[in-house]
């Protein structure tokens, strides 16, 4: 089980981070001050360090520093303010894993955790490799891929989406990113970032959802102490904190049509104005952006500029839904099986047969996440060694997907069936074959007996 230390001075906070990590299956200490903590980090060994930049007596840094002089197998993750950003950056290039700002998102915290382990893993698979060239550790494209918290697949789907990272990474145009919610498109931008020429640099990911309106312009640009009431101090908004690496916005069509113009005028010029600043600051940044919404329907109604979206949109991606690889699905199981393992302190070795007919029947409306969520807590509730039918979530286990109505021969919507399989296949035919579990003779007859013509 991963130790975690927990160190911040707002006592209630503290003890809100605690219990919300025991909750999620960590071993947690925790303290208020960074004397306690060193005293701590000197007695124990922790995975992650989660600490507040601001700490009485001694800033938070020093326990990098710490991390950083004594070679510790740990990762820290600072935990910032409203005008924190900037020293955030600065520590970042120090050692630090990441940061977070506050206030924070327990979601996002727990993922930055997640991913602060896996690193910490990769970390000592490397070290071994060195310490014993003689005796090199093998591993598969996926486990490589794994090690790095992103799972390629090995679907055409999966594949197709792998060339076009391999084909738009090198370059420094603007991606738009297009996919259901879930699908992993935060993974697919950082994907592109790693094999990109800024891969040394930031990424600094933003969720456009999230920023409340009355501040967006000080997120994006930064401002100046004393521009408006709260602004107690300078701060670097995400475009000067991304300089020279990759900013990733999430949800782009949740911006205000405001912030639109401006973020469209920082892009054409490079250049961004803090809020309450006369002077302008030149950036080099590489902009991926991502959205589960129609953007060409938005600028159609009025919504999303138009101007913006071509300068978004110089290469779009589409990233599957999890029903349309359905070879990737136990590559997917697998990962997260092991992921839940490591975080609740499980022995999981795999699924019954049983259990893998029940996976593979779901349409996964929640894609990827949900499939997280879903083999989490059937690690949570198994008794065995093995996860079994009875173990996963009810929703999942009575569902009956498209290919099974199928299989029951339901001629009152047999025709419809096909109709839905051909539109998710986009009108090719063995495609199509494959999603309703026929073989295509049974699928041209069926085409034939029903007059559909393409």
């Amino acid at each position: 089980m991963e130790h975690i230390l927990i160190v911040e001075d707002d006592l209630a906070f503290n003890k809100m981070l605690e219990t919300f990590l025991r909750k999620k299956g960590y071993h947690v200490s925790a303290c208020s001050n960074s004397e306690d903590a060193i005293k701590k980090l000197s007695a124990s060994t922790f995975q992650v360090i989660l600490a507040d930049v601001r700490l009485p007596e001694k800033e938070g840094t020093v326990l990098l520093e710490m991390v950083r002089d004594k070679k510790l197998p740990t990762k820290v993750i600072l935990m910032t303010g409203y005008a924190e950003v900037s020293k955030a950056v600065e520590v970042i290039k120090n050692g630090a894993f990441d940061y977070i700002s506050k206030p924070i998102n327990p979601e996002q915290m727990l993922n930055l955790i997640q991913k602060a382990i896996l690193a910490l893993k990769e970390d000592s698979i490397v070290k071994k490799n060195s310490k014993s060239p003689e005796k090199p550790i093998e591993e598969s494209a996926v486990e490589k891929e794994a090690s790095n918290g992103y799972v390629a697949g090995v679907s055409e789907a999966a594949n197709k989406l792998g060339d076009y990272i391999k084909l738009v990474a090198p370059t420094d145009m603007s991606v738009l990113i297009i996919g259901e919610s879930g699908t992993g498109k935060e993974y697919v931008a950082k994907r592109i970032h790693e094999k990109s020429k800024r891969k040394g640099n930031v990424f600094i990911a933003v969720d456009c959802g999230a920023i409340p309106k009355e501040i967006a312009s000080s997120e994006f640009f930064g401002h100046v102490k004393g521009s408006f009431t709260g602004a107690i101090n300078n701060k670097i908004g995400h475009f000067e904190a991304a300089n020279h690496g990759t900013l990733f916005l999430d949800e782009i069509g949740n911006l205000s049509y405001d912030l639109q113009m401006q973020l469209l005028r920082a892009l054409q010029e490079r250049k961004v104005k803090p809020v309450g600043s006369n002077n302008e600051i030149e950036v080099d940044i590489r902009v991926i952006t991502a959205t589960n919404e129609d953007l060409g329907k938005a600028v159609e109604l009025g919504d999303f500029r138009q101007d913006l979206f071509h300068r978004l949109n110089e290469f779009s991606i589409q990233v599957p839904p999890l029903r349309q690889r359905t070879e990737d699905l136990l590559l997917f199981a697998n990962y997260f099986l092991d992921k839940a393992n490591e975080q609740l302190g499980k022995e999981s070795l795999g699924f019954s047969d049983e259990a893998l007919v029940v996976l593979k029947n779901y349409d996964w409306p929640g894609n990827l996440r949900e499939l997280q969520n879903s083999v989490k807590r059937s690690v949570l509730l198994s008794e065995t060694r093995e996860i079994e039918k009875k173990d996963l979530p009810e929703n999942i286990v009575n569902h009956t997907s498209k290919a099974s109505s199928y299989k029951l021969f339901k001629n009152q919507n047999e025709e419809q069936l096909i109709l839905d399989a051909l539109e998710e296949a986009g009108g090719n035919k063995s495609k199509a074959a494959r999603i309703l579990d026929v073989d295509r003779k049974t699928l041209y007859n069926k085409l034939k007996h029903y007059n559909i013509e393409l």
